[in-house]
């Protein structure tokens, strides 16, 4: 097994000098790794702790949702189907699912561990941008760094309160229509929050403008932006940026 992983190793190996190529085979044998995806799985476990990426990561609560998101998936479906079709699956698969289930209540609460666990530094940034239309957000945040404007971007209504309780932003532009919950709704909570409520907010949404205004009356916003933007129209976002 040691030889075909260092054959394996080899062949990986075309893109990089010989001695590199010598290193890696030599440390594959030498610690008698039997398969190649065993060796690249310890690398990045080295990697992992030398570098304690963990301790780096800035935004750790999107990071936790992100990898719950699935396991609500899994969890869900594990319990329909051991609820509704449970007399009809064979004793292994039956077994095979609970411990599906099992497993990935275990992995949550890991999860769960990890988020109470490492201790996040609030930041103060220049804009949080609320959208869920993922270009706009890229096109947004790559306007803003060729400004020198610092800026985060997140895609729901829940992320963006939550970022809210780590850093505050000197601005935030919000779209109306969002996945969980309206721009408006978001609006009014910030505003009614006293220690969130004097951040400026403007709507970036490609609804009637009529509609907005409406909005901005019953929400308190400081303004709007229409979409398709125009880049000179966010000159008016510079008196919020000064220092």
């Amino acid at each position: 097994m040691v030889k075909k992983s260092s054959e394996k190793v080899k062949r990986v190996g075309i893109l990089v000098s010989e001695e590199m190529k010598t290193t890696w085979q030599n440390f594959a044998e030498e610690h008698n790794f039997s398969t190649l995806s065993m060796l690249i799985r310890k690398a990045v476990n080295l990697y992992i702790e030398k570098n304690s990426i963990l301790s780096r990561l800035e935004n750790i609560s999107q990071l936790t949702h992100d990898l719950k998101e699935p396991l609500t998936s899994i969890q869900g479906f594990s319990q329909l189907i051991l609820e509704n079709e449970k007399e009809a699956l064979n004793p292994r698969t039956l077994h095979k699912i609970k411990e599906i289930l099992s497993q990935s209540i275990y992995l949550e609460k890991i999860i769960n561990e990890i988020n109470v666990d490492v201790k996040q530094e609030k930041s103060d940034y220049d804009i949080l941008i609320i959208d869920d239309d993922n270009p706009t957000l890229t096109v947004l945040n790559d306007y803003f760094e060729s400004k020198g404007i610092t800026s985060i971007g997140v895609n729901s209504g829940l992320r963006g309160l939550e970022e809210l309780r780590r850093g505050v932003p000197k601005l935030i532009l919000l779209d109306i229509i969002l996945p969980d919950m309206s721009g408006y709704e978001i609006c009014k909570k910030i505003k009614a929050d006293k220690s969130l409520q004097e951040i400026p907010i403007y709507y970036i949404t490609a609804i009637s403008e009529e509609d907005v205004i409406k909005g901005l009356e019953e929400t308190g916003a400081e303004g709007f932006l229409l979409k398709p933007f125009k880049f000179p129209q966010f000159k008016i976002l510079s008196k919020y940026l000064k220092n």
